[in-house]
Parts: C-alpha cells; sequence; structure tokens
C-alpha cells in the first residue's frame, strides 16, 4: 500500500514501534480488524469489543503472516505460538486502536491520486451509492462502501481497501449524532459530496429536520481542495443552500441542473425516462424497481457529469446498477413474489415502498413493522404511514403491522382494507397461511431492528 511503511504508520497513528529494525521500511499489503480475514503481510488492528478482544487473536494473526499489529498493550510471548519468537515480531502500541484506524486511514487518503464521492442523507444512501457507483463504473475502477461499512469503523476500512489503481471512491457516510459527519468527513475529505434528502431519521438525537440538516452538512468544511457539492433540489432544506466552499451546488431533481422528465414506471422491472443536464439528454432505463429510484438516478447523473462522463457512457453504467438485499429486492418463489425492502425504514421510505407495491400487478400484501430512532413523534409518525394508506397511490390490498409501534399504523390504516395486527413476528407466522394467497406480492418493511430478514427467508 502507497507510502505505509511500518515506520510511516508508527508516525502517523502517534505509536511506539516494537520489533525488527529491518521490517521498519517495509510496506502492508493490507489492512483489517478481523483476525480471520487476515492475510500474509496485512496489518492488524488488534481492537477491544463488547463480545471479544482483538488482542486474544494476535497468535493467530502472526501465524497467518501478519507483517505488524496494532495493539493497546505489549505482546508477549504468550500471546505467540510455538515457533515464532518474539524478537522477530512487529507490533506497534497505541493508546486506542480504534483513533489509530482513523488516523491511518486519513493519511492513506492523501497519498493517493484518486476522487472520492461521499454520499449521505436521510433516505436513500445506499441505492444512491449503488447507481453512483454503476455509473462511474463505466469509465473508472470504482471501489465502494460494502455492506454498512459506513460509520467511524466501516469508513476508515473501506478507505484502506483502496490501491494504487483505484481512480475513484464512493463512500457512503452514515450519522445518528452530531459530530460524527466531522470525524468520518474528516478521513474521506470528498471532493464531491452529495446528500439524498433530510428526512426524519435519527430524530432521537438530533431533534428535528434542522437538526438533522446541521449534522449532515458538517461535510462541508471538509471538502477536498475545489470540491463541489450534490444536492437534492426538491428538498426543502437542501434548496436553499447557496454556497458551499466557494462554489454553487449542483442540485438534482431542479431544473436546469439536473431533472427527470416522461417518467413511466415498469413496476417492479424498474422505470424507464428522460434525463436532462445543462449540457445532455439521456434516455435512462432504470432497472431497480420504484419511482423513487428515479431521483437517486438523477444524483447519479449529476456526478457523473461532474466527473466527465459521456451520456452514452451514463446510459449503459445506469442499466448495470444492482439492487442490494433488503431495498427493494425482488424475489420470486413458487407461491409469492416478495418485495424485500427491509433493511431500514422511516415514514419517507415506508410510503415509497408502499407506492412501488401499489404500483404492480396482483394481490398487494404490505407487511409492515415498527421504525426507530424518530424520537418524540414516533408515535404520530406511525400514524401518519396508516392515514397515508388513505391514498389511492399507497394503497395495498391487505396489510399487516408487526410490532407495538406498528399497532398505530394499522389503527389509521382505512377501516374498509383487509387489516391484521401481531405483536411479533412469531405471531404473524403462525397465521401467515391463513392469510396469504398464491400468486400475492408481498413488501416487508421495518427497521432493521426488527429482524424481518427473518420473515423473508420464512416466506421464500
Amino acid at each position: 500500500m502507497k507510502n505505509l511503511t511500518l515506520g510511516t504508520i508508527a508516525k502517523v497513528v502517534s505509536g511506539t514501534y516494537h520489533g525488527p529494525e529491518r521490517l521498519l521500511d517495509r510496506e502492508i499489503e493490507g489492512a483489517c480488524l478481523d483476525s480471520r480475514l487476515v492475510r500474509r503481510e496485512w496489518l492488524f488492528f488488534a481492537t477491544p469489543g463488547e463480545k471479544t478482544d482483538g488482542h486474544n487473536f494476535l497468535g493467530q494473526v502472526y501465524e497467518k503472516g501478519a507483517l505488524c499489529t496494532i495493539t493497546q498493550r505489549d505482546v508477549e510471548k504468550a500471546d505467540l505460538p510455538e515457533g515464532i519468537a518474539l524478537s522477530d515480531v512487529a507490533y506497534i502500541r497505541v493508546s486506542d486502536s480504534f483513533c489509530a484506524l482513523r488516523k491511518l486511514a486519513a493519511f492513506y487518503r492523501t497519498q493517493l491520486d484518486v476522487k472520492v464521492v461521499g454520499i449521505t442523507g436521510s433516505v436513500g444512501k445506499t441505492s444512491t451509492k449503488e447507481m453512483i457507483a454503476a455509473v462511474l463504473s463505466a469509465k473508472y475502477k470504482v471501489l465502494k462502501t460494502e455492506k454498512n461499512f459506513n460509520n467511524a469503523i466501516g469508513l476508515p476500512l473501506t478507505i484502506l481497501r483502496l490501491r494504487e489503481d483505484d481512480r475513484v471512491a464512493v463512500l457512503e457516510m452514515g450519522i445518528s449524532d452530531f459530530g460524527e459527519m466531522a470525524v468520518l468527513a474528516s478521513m474521506a475529505r470528498p471532493d464531491i459530496g452529495v446528500i439524498t434528502n433530510i428526512g426524519q431519521c435519527h430524530l432521537e438525537n438530533l431533534g428535528t429536520r434542522e437538526g438533522i440538516f446541521r449534522a449532515k452538512t458538517e461535510f462541508f468544511g471538509y471538502l477536498n481542495e475545489g470540491g463541489r457539492v450534490v444536492l437534492n433540489g426538491d428538498d426543502d432544506l437542501l434548496s436553499q443552500v447557496k454556497n458551499v466552499a466557494g462554489e454553487e451546488p449542483v442540485f438534482f431533481n431542479k431544473e436546469p441542473d439536473c431533472y427527470a422528465t416522461d417518467i413511466v414506471s415498469d413496476g417492479l422491472q424498474g422505470t424507464r425516462c428522460r434525463i436532462r443536464t445543462r449540457d445532455m439528454e439521456i434516455e435512462a432505463r432504470i432497472p431497480v424497481p420504484g419511482e423513487h429510484q428515479v431521483s437517486n438516478a438523477c444524483a447519479a447523473v449529476a456526478v457523473a457529469s461532474l466527473l466527465g462522463l459521456t451520456g452514452e457512457e451514463i446510459r449503459r453504467g445506469l442499466v448495470e446498477t444492482a439492487v442490494v438485499d433488503g431495498r427493494s429486492r425482488i424475489i420470486e418463489t413458487e407461491q409469492y413474489t416478495i418485495v424485500d425492502d427491509c433493511y431500514n425504514a422511516n415514514p419517507v421510505s415506508m410510503k415509497a415502498g408502499l407506492k412501488l407495491l401499489a404500483e404492480t400487478g396482483g394481490r398487494k400484501v404490505a407487511v409492515l413493522g415498527d421504525m426507530f430512532e424518530l424520537g418524540t413523534e414516533e408515535k404520530e409518525l406511525h400514524r401518519e404511514v396508516g392515514r397515508a394508506m388513505r391514498d389511492p397511490r399507497f394503497r395495498p390490498d391487505v396489510v399487516i403491522c408487526i410490532g407495538q409501534l406498528a399497532r398505530l399504523i394499522c389503527e389509521e390504516a382505512p377501516q374498509d382494507l383487509e387489516k391484521y395486527y401481531f405483536e411479533d413476528k412469531e405471531s404473524f407466522l403462525a397465521e401467515h397461511a391463513k392469510i396469504l394467497k398464491q400468486n400475492d406480492v408481498i413488501l416487508l418493511k421495518a427497521s432493521h431492528g426488527m429482524g424481518f430478514g427473518d420473515l423473508v427467508d420464512a416466506l421464500s
């Protein structure tokens, strides 16, 4: 890894090097904090955790060929397996291994000629990240955030996955409190910062949408030199931003910067539309279901335009966008069509899921669960979802609500709607065969903590 010798690493993380002097000029080949992932010549971060302590696995990582470890205590002979001498191993002792991880990632970011696209927002971060990465891959070698590696541990690990031939990094940045974005952005130093929207997630800590806006926009102060921001022009708070780091924002979902027309839903097959920017017009096919994906596509087009892609490259990239598990993933079984959208939920995404369901054929069944981290307004926000079903655009044929808060969705749903309430998943699974019918289209939507992935497995 470029410029990451053990000597340099020790300085960057403010640590004390212990080990053979001959290893000081050796560069690491990779870095991780999961002992199962260690490879030869890698750096292992030994971190304390609630369930386990990475220091308990030092022997294993050295046996697997780790070049060095970052530790919060001295490595002792008792840590090592037979055949490995204490004098032959290298480690760097620090006061905080997590802090060392962040310091090293921030340094490594500066050593590479790579453009960083940082993505945040209340709803749609992951879907937008996938779409941006797919589009940019039509021209560049792209590294993107995998799984949910979007926090103060996952983000630096993602940065440390970069290699010299990567041209663009598409990094998701997720937060739940003030100050967290500053930590993430100080490592990522985005060249382009994207905000999908300011919704109602994490109200528990951030209080209001205005609080969410302040927290999300903390990255404005950490843009790389010459950096730009790409904002949702359809959002009432983001649309008010006039200038960031001396540059006007690029707005998507807003004329004349980047916007969509002639939108045609193909149901679960995706959406077709025409996307226009100041310089081009693209006949787009978006293979991910849900009309809300058009907004994500516009964000991707805006970013791609800043990075010099042609209209044809953008069109090809959009078609290659893949669906992520738990986010509008379509599962066809012998009995049902399942819309797996249960990775997370808030009022905006819940209504988007209901709208997608309403656009499908067949008998439409919404299985909805609790939405978490909504703060003092959580009860009213659940009721709001129930009331939304009075609008034909969001109305299923059957609604099944699971969880204490979801009871409020059920209560507010139209009285003439076929509806059921269950306290927990087990109660629903015991009765589901009496409710569900052959060829039903079933939406599964709840916050991640509800564990609706179990329902996806059970029904599919």
